[in-house]
């Protein structure tokens, strides 16, 4: 109360210095010397009445018993509409008294300095609230997320340039580290220096490290990686810059998260699309479901060759609009006009939409990804993955065929080598259709690609754990001993699209993945890379394996007895020979009929003699 009533008498002293102060010196340098002279005793009192006018009129809108760290829009418009009824009154009274040789000429000098007194008014209100709040960003920047820099050159420079600038910035730089001796215990930017980059983990312990930023343009991908594994068991986020060879423009550099796929020690596979650039310019090409992860993938790296129509076929309506509408926006940035996009909505089982389309549109290239992918669901729901992987496939392969596409090139999966899944056993099965069409066709040339795991995919476990660990865990994985082989999106499609290129005939393409991932690795290293600890901050549960759930996936790579590609880590499995299927084709149809899951899984063992079927569902 008594610091409210000393402000009260502050801001009524200040408020009456203003006005009185420059109503006084705006007469002053309006009148003659005579005139002001003259008129000096109207002028003092006019300036006093107004000034007291005004204080008056704030005290009854209670101007004076707000708190200031609350001062708010509403009170800017109770001090413009005080002062201004104050100055109105006034100019009324300028006009009135005639000792006051008050004329027209003098309004532009009346209208200065009440603008000016209401600015001075406002700002004085305003003023100790935008000091607190430099004052809280200083505070919140000294208490800020204590970050390390990797790197104490140039690239740092940008870096701490960067955040003191933004404002939105909460990070407080402590540390620089960097492999430069002559640096050490050298402040650089007022930023103390120490090293070797080897020993981070010792000190971001040391200077208790939330979270670290690699500012090293120069880095080679390998040292990149070996930064990223030492920082990712000191449970601190990690955030970097380009490398120069990511950088092809100034809008490039920028601080950014690393990325999930940088955190997994795998060498990233990089494939030269050059010649399948030029297979695909100026050809009519068809995606089924094209709307998914891999689906859309591939929509954008065709439509970057040029194709001169790009056809999306999938059931799923929003997915499509969203490619379609991404695709459209490049057109428009890029202004591009010689690629027709065309996107269609329908399913692959439909066998009568599946003619229509390849006898319209006539695709020289089809890659099909449509297909259920999920493993627990399609245990449960089994009759569906055999609509869509099997007869989905079977229709798409046979209408190609028909209507001579050049080639065809089915997306499958690792979990059809030896299955042990509904999803699995109907990749493979869809395998069989392709190399049955390769061997009977004289038109089309099939093909399949069978990989892993891809990062960040529908359905893939890292967005999942990320979602976790947002919520505050726990961590779910079915085994603490279960392994996937793993790519990214962009690389698997880049396979995909080379393996079309490489298609002859009925070949199934496997690639060379490096080592499996531990998925509870992964869970750890996502943990941490959040800044948080493992099995203390974030828990990590086991769940136990779900039906038709392998702990290790295979994808029977032999390069001892497998042919390999031009390209090194491409090769293609052994030809087996393929009977028939229009037979085993109108067999599983009678799934159709059936109600239980059981006999469904029974029946499509019956005709995929790899097929290990559930304990449970024996």
């Amino acid at each position: 109360m008594k610091k409210l009533f000393t402000l009260t008498k502050l801001y009524i002293l200040l408020d009456i210095t203003i006005i009185f102060g420059i109503t006084f010196l705006g007469f002053l340098g309006s009148y003659s010397k005579d005139a002001f002279a003259s008129s000096l005793t109207g002028i003092l009192l006019y300036c006093s009445g107004t000034a007291l006018i005004t204080v008056v009129i704030f005290a009854f809108v209670k101007l004076y018993r707000t708190q200031y760290d609350d001062y708010c829009l509403t009170d800017r418009i109770k001090v413009a509409i005080g002062y201004s009824i104050s100055a109105l009154i006034g100019l009324i009274v300028l006009f009135a008294v005639k000792e006051l040789h008050f004329t027209t000429k003098h309004i532009i000098t009346w209208l200065l300095t009440s603008l000016a007194i209401l600015l001075l008014l406002i700002f004085i209100r305003d003023l100790p609230r935008e000091i607190k709040v430099v004052q809280r960003m200083n505070e919140k920047r000294k208490l800020g997320v204590r970050t390390m820099l990797i790197g104490a050159g140039a690239a740092a420079k940008i870096v701490i340039d960067d955040l003191k600038n933004n404002p939105k910035s909460e990070n407080n730089i402590v540390v620089l580290v960097d492999d430069d001796e002559k640096k050490f215990g050298t402040p650089y930017f007022n930023i103390d220096v120490v090293g070797p980059i080897s020993n981070v983990s010792k000190i971001a312990k040391e200077y208790e490290i939330e979270e670290a930023i690699i500012a090293i343009a120069n880095l080679t991908e390998e040292r990149f990686r070996e930064i990223v594994d030492c920082l990712s068991a000191c449970n601190v986020r990690v955030r970097r810059l380009p490398l120069l060879s990511e950088i092809s423009s100034r809008k490039d550099i920028k601080v950014t998260d690393v990325h999930i796929e940088e955190l997994l020690n795998r060498d990233p596979i990089k494939l030269d699309n050059t010649e399948v650039n030029e297979m695909l310019r100026g050809k009519t090409v068809l995606v089924t479901g094209g709307g998914g992860s891999i689906g859309s993938e591939l929509m954008r790296q065709i439509f970057k060759m040029h194709p001169k129509k790009l056809i999306v076929f999938d059931i799923y309506e929003n997915c499509t609009y969203d490619i379609q509408q991404e695709l459209i926006r490049k057109m428009r940035k890029e202004n591009i006009n010689d690629i027709e996009l065309i996107a269609l909505i329908g399913s692959t089982y439909n066998e009568t939409s599946v003619e229509q389309i390849i006898k319209k549109y006539k695709p020289d290239y089809i890659y099909h990804a449509a297909a259920y992918k999920h493993v627990p669901l399609m245990e449960d729901c089994p009759i569906e993955a055999i609509r869509t992987n099997v007869i989905g496939t079977y229709n798409v392969a046979k209408f190609a065929d028909k209507y001579k596409v050049k080639k065809m090139v089915l997306i499958s999966t690792d979990k059809a080598v030896r299955p042990t899944n509904t999803m699995g056993a109907t990749k493979r099965f869809a395998e069989t259709i392709i190399q049955y069409f390769s061997e009977k066709s004289k038109n089309t040339a099939y093909a399949a690609v069978r990989f892993g795991n891809v990062l960040g995919s529908n359905g893939s476990v890292v967005p999942l754990f990320k979602k976790q660990i947002e919520e505050g865990g726990p961590i779910t994985l079915t085994h603490k001993d279960i392994v996937r082989y793993f790519m990214t999106i962009p690389e698997a499609v880049s396979l995909i699209l080379q393996c079309g290129l490489y298609a002859e005939g009925g070949e199934i393409f496997i690639l060379d993945m490096g080592k499996p991932v531990k998925i509870y690795d992964l869970a750890i290293k996502l943990i941490r890379q959040a800044g948080l600890v493992p099995d203390k901050d974030i828990k990590i549960i086991e769940t136990g394996l779900r039906p038709g759930e392998k702990l290790f996936e295979e994808l029977l790579l032999d390069v001892n007895t497998q042919t390999r590609t031009k390209n090194e880590r491409i090769f293609v499995e052994e030809k087996e020979s393929i009977k028939p299927i229009e037979e085993e084709i109108r067999t599983i149809s009678n799934v159709f009929n059936m109600e239980e899951t059981t006999d469904v899984k029974k029946l499509l063992a019956s005709i995929i003699e790899t097929y290990t079927i559930d304990k449970d569902d024996k």
